[in-house]
């Protein structure tokens, strides 16, 4: 009877590697890798060179695909709208349900490296950009602002929303330059190194800053957030009245 034992191969052939089943390419997949690059790496680590080395394949075969960075970067933006969860639109709650829409969005561009800076170079027009225009814009002319009053207040609180998270997102890239990992390590060194600075000043020259070091220094990133909101709200509530 013959052994049920595999026979080896001769010594001077090459082992096989395993054949690796690569997903097909197409646009979804490039975008979905794009963002991961981007949270890993920051804005200025995407490229399309870049994202085909995370692919195994070449930059020029995503071309089929993406037009270039700069629409790759809108699509990444877009996807990560898409997080952003909206409530059924209530025009008699039109200042809780903004907030609450601020503080979303707030939280959604907070959790993906520097993404917000995308929204700072252009309009965004993607589907879910759209889709919270739509849900801003009927909440406040529902609630009694003319069209014009509404798009303004759109466009002040979409700056206001990105341009707080993108500040956020410079203070990570300093904080991993520094060999930091842990924003509860970075914070507290950057927050005293400034409090130091404050209280070195001459006191004659300064006496505003150096008697007051420590209101300068109490609230944290959320706290400053939410101040700020506050007052643009309370901007349209005086502009509705």
């Amino acid at each position: 009877m013959g052994s049920s034992t595999e026979v080896p191969p001769p010594p001077w052939r090459k082992a096989r590697k395993p054949a690796q089943i690569r997903r097909q390419l197409n646009q979804d997949l490039i975008v979905e890798t794009g963002l991961r690059v981007l949270d890993a790496e920051g804005l200025d680590g995407l490229s399309m060179r870049r994202v085909a080395q995370e692919l195994g394949t070449g930059p020029a075969s995503l071309y089929a695909h993406v037009a270039n960075k700069d629409e790759l970067l809108e699509l990444i933006y877009d996807q990560v709208l898409g997080e952003v969860r909206l409530p059924e639109p209530d025009p008699a709650q039109w200042q809780d349900q903004l907030r609450a829409y601020a503080a979303e969005m707030h939280r959604v561009l907070n959790s993906h490296a520097d993404v917000a800076r995308a929204a700072l170079a252009g309009i965004p027009t993607g589907p879910n950009a759209v889709r919270l225009a739509e849900f801003v814009l009927g909440l406040l002319i529902e609630a009694g602002m003319t069209p014009r009053q509404a798009s303004l207040a759109l466009d002040r609180l979409t700056l206001y929303i990105s341009a707080d998270a993108y500040e956020g997102s410079l203070h990570y890239v300093k904080m991993r330059a520094a060999g930091l990992t842990d924003p509860k390590d970075y914070f507290p060194l950057f927050v005293g190194r400034v409090s130091e600075y404050f209280r070195s000043l001459p006191r004659d020259r300064f006496p505003h800053i150096t008697a007051n070091v420590d209101a300068l220094i109490a609230d944290g990133g959320e706290e400053r957030f939410t101040y700020g909101l506050d007052l643009l709200l309370a901007g349209l509530a005086a502009q509705m009245s």
